[in-house]
This record gives structure tokens, C-alpha cells and sequence, in this order.
């Protein structure tokens, strides 16, 4: 069985690129949604889960919201190495940290942030419940839940989208980045992750209300949304 965080650190020299090809160039378009659905408040302090080489702390801060601190935590360290070094260009890197961390096991104390996002990262986790009560804890009272993840599109979509992600993506993933195991794990992944209402079911259960589903990209990315 693939161990994750290492899976994540091999394909981290081509990560950014390869996300860039295989989605189109849409992946930072639904980030930046991701960050039109922050709270209005002022001085928002923000927790990104697998944050990766932050892409989704970047386009948080170069949206129009009032953030005035955020960390982003990941296992894979390299990932984050590569993180750092995109943030350290920024005129807003003072106000981001990145550290090593389990979204299953999010080393702060409750009540502590405005809000938390959680972009494709998710469905890599061994109890996404137990992930989404740990979110609810450290979330201060009216904070905010942002859950971004691929998902299965409706019919008549379903066919050909599967094709591509059988056949397609683990083929051109594996010849860009020489890792193929990475990205049929990836497809199988998309697959059996619970999406739409399964998914919001799992939210409520972990505490979340006004828990609602944006679809994107015709159904194949799943915005969800919940409130403390």
C-alpha cells in the first residue's frame, strides 16, 4: 500500500505543472473560488489542511478577503519546501506559516480560526470524519468549513469522464512525472471518496450546520461548504 505522504513528496519536483495539464489550467480557478466563499469578516485567521505547495494559501491572500494570518499544514515535507520557497516571494509571507501536520490530529487548540479550507486533500485521509470533527473543534463559534474535492459528474458525463480518468490521466501523469502509482491511486481514489449528499451527510455528523454543495468543472469538482 502507497504511504501517502511519500507518494506526495516524489511527485512534488512536477506537482504544480502536472496539475496545471491535467486540469486545463481550471485548478486555480476553483481555488480562487474557494476563496469568494471565505467569511466577510475583518482580519480573518485562516488554517489550510494539506496544503501542498500552497496554491490554495496564495490564491486565499490574492483575493479580496481581510486575512490577517494563516497557517497551512501538510505530512509531505518536500511539498511544503516548495511552498515555502513560492511564498517566501510574496509582499503577505510574514503572515503565513507552514509546518508539518495531520489533518487527522491538527495540532492547535480549539476555537482558534475564522475558518478552514481543505482543497483535494481530503479523500487522501483514512477517516474524513474524523478529519471534519477535528476542523469543527478548532474552528472558533460561526467559523467556516471549505471542502474542495473531486467528484463523480452526473450522467451523461459519467462515461466519458471515467474514461479519462482510468485511461488518460494515469498514463499522461505517469509520463510527465515517471510516478504512474501516483495517479491510479489518484483516479482510484476519486472513485470511492463519498461525494454530494454522502458527503454532506459526514459534515453534519461531524457537527457542521448550513452545510450546502457547489459543483464545478460539470460536476467533476465538489465546493462544500459548512457552518460551526
Amino acid at each position: 500500500m502507497l504511504e501517502i505522504p511519500k507518494m506526495f513528496d516524489r511527485i512534488s519536483p512536477t506537482y504544480d505543472k502536472i496539475n496545471r495539464i491535467l486540469s486545463m489550467g481550471m485548478d486555480l480557478r476553483w481555488r480562487k473560488k474557494v476563496a469568494r466563499h471565505l467569511p466577510t469578516k475583518k482580519n480573518l485567521h485562516v488554517l489550510d489542511l494539506a496544503t501542498g505547495t500552497a496554491d490554495q494559501l496564495i490564491c486565499l491572500f490574492e483575493s479580496k478577503a481581510s486575512i490577517a494570518s494563516a497557517i497551512g499544514i501538510d505530512l509531505a515535507s518536500d511539498m511544503l519546501s516548495l511552498g515555502e520557497a513560492k511564498i517566501g516571494k510574496k509582499d503577505y509571507a510574514k503572515q503565513i506559516e507552514l509546518q508539518v501536520g495531520d489533518a487527522m490530529a491538527i495540532p492547535f487548540e480549539k476555537g482558534q480560526f475564522d475558518a478552514c479550507t481543505f482543497s483535494f486533500g481530503i479523500r487522501n485521509v483514512k477517516d474524513p470524519l474524523v478529519s471534519l470533527e477535528e476542523i469543527w473543534r478548532v474552528l472558533k463559534p460561526k467559523g467556516r468549513c471549505l471542502v474542495l474535492e473531486f467528484s463523480l459528474p452526473p450522467f451523461p458525463i459519467l462515461g466519458p469522464y471515467l474514461f479519462y480518468l482510468r485511461k488518460i490521466l494515469p498514463w499522461l501523469g505517469g509520463k510527465l512525472s515517471r510516478q504512474e502509482e501516483a495517479y491510479r491511486y489518484l483516479n482510484r481514489t476519486i472513485e470511492s471518496f463519498p461525494s454530494d449528499k454522502a458527503f454532506l451527510s459526514l459534515m453534519r455528523r461531524a457537527g457542521f450546520s448550513h452545510c450546502r454543495v457547489e459543483p464545478m468543472a460539470l460536476g467533476a469538482v465538489s465546493l462544500y461548504i459548512g457552518e460551526k
